[in-house]
């Protein structure tokens, strides 16, 4: 990419869309269109088909998706299957109609089977089951890569798809029935610190900027009409879905926008790659941590009738190395940037 071409991000308000944005402006690239759902809704394929035909962009980023945790993977699968595979093939399709140069499609490590060995190598795509919780979406993203590939083959055009890990970062989805793992515990553990000291008024912002806190885990905090206007609500523990077993990686959304640069400039293959830290945590091992950056000082409990997921998703990153790239941010750096962002960003 040149600094002045037209670069197209699809999801530019996301978590993974808004990243690459603050990155390619980092990077002095100058010339960088998005469009809002309202301005285009990605699920019409008229409306994709004219927007590319109206601003042909050179290079595509897509990252636009329907992502949630096991909860909204359980509970909504069919709108997950759904969005996801009509929003790829309708910009996968109008890239290869306008002549787009370039086309980066973000998947997704659930891609790869329940029990994959670990780490997981790109050679491990399909060749086991998925885990149920989040198999319609894990489908709709294989669909997405073999898209991207039949494309390649037939047409000879150059999309890419790159797999991340768990991302976290400023702009997630801190909706606590919704969200992944980490953005949920930062909301639980710093709703949770609130209560403790009864800023009632601090809950109410919360609700609003982030999302209806649900029913369950109101009663849980204490916060009720009767208590709301006076007495001190002491939670004395945080309960959390699982286990607090499984292993997970996470990666801090802002090094996987460098990565996505990267791959756009130096990476023309159709076989995908992973891009992720190569380290794990445990569940509980992360809470600890989490609870720590956001000095809530009670006890957690884990709810072992709820569902724990894969039991470790570790990405193999040997090939992307290999080319020369490496994440940045640690964990608990990047959780504390998180953290302080959600404090900016709610205030």
């Amino acid at each position: 990419m040149e600094l002045d071409s037209k670069i197209y991000i699809a999801g530019h308000r996301g978590l993974v869309g808004s990243a690459i944005h603050r990155k390619l402006k980092e990077k002095g690239y100058a010339n960088i269109i998005g469009r809002t759902h309202k301005e285009l809704d990605l699920e019409r394929q008229a409306q994709v088909e004219s927007f590319f035909q109206e601003q042909r962009p050179e290079y595509v980023f897509l990252g636009a998706a329907k992502v949630g945790g096991i909860w909204a993977n359980n509970s909504l699968p069919a709108e997950f299957i759904y969005s996801n595979i009509i929003v790829e093939v309708n910009v996968i399709h109008s890239a290869y109609l306008t002549g787009v140069k370039k086309l980066l499609f973000l998947g997704s490590s659930c891609i790869y089977p329940k029990h994959c060995p670990q780490p997981m190598k790109e050679e491990y795509l399909l060749t086991g089951p998925l885990e149920a919780t989040n198999e319609p979406y894990a489908v709709a993203k294989i669909a997405g890569i073999k898209t991207c590939q039949s494309y390649n083959r037939q047409y000879g055009t150059n999309y890419i798809s790159v797999m991340p890990t768990n991302l976290y970062g400023p702009n997630d989805n801190f909706d606590l029935e919704t969200s992944h793992v980490l953005a949920a515990m930062i909301r639980k553990f710093h709703l949770a610190k609130l209560a403790a000291k009864g800023d009632w008024e601090g809950i109410q912002k919360d609700d609003a900027r982030y999302g209806p806190i649900p029913k369950d885990f109101r009663t849980a905090l204490g916060v009720t009409a009767e208590n709301r206007q006076s007495s001190i609500v002491n939670r004395q523990s945080v309960i959390l879905w699982g286990s607090g077993t499984p292993k997970r990686e996470f990666l801090y959304v802002d090094d996987l926008a460098d990565a996505c640069i990267f791959l756009m400039n130096q990476y023309d293959e159709s076989d995908i790659i992973n891009i992720g830290r190569g380290e794990d945590i445990s569940i509980a091992e992360l809470a600890l941590l989490v609870k720590d950056i956001v000095g809530y000082a009670g006890d957690i409990e884990y709810d072992i009738e709820k569902p724990d997921g894969t039991p470790r998703k570790l990405l193999d990153v040997g090939k992307l190395r290999r080319l020369g790239w490496k994440p940045k941010i640690s964990l608990e750096e990047g959780i504390g940037k998180t953290y302080e962002w959600y404090g900016q960003s709610g205030a």
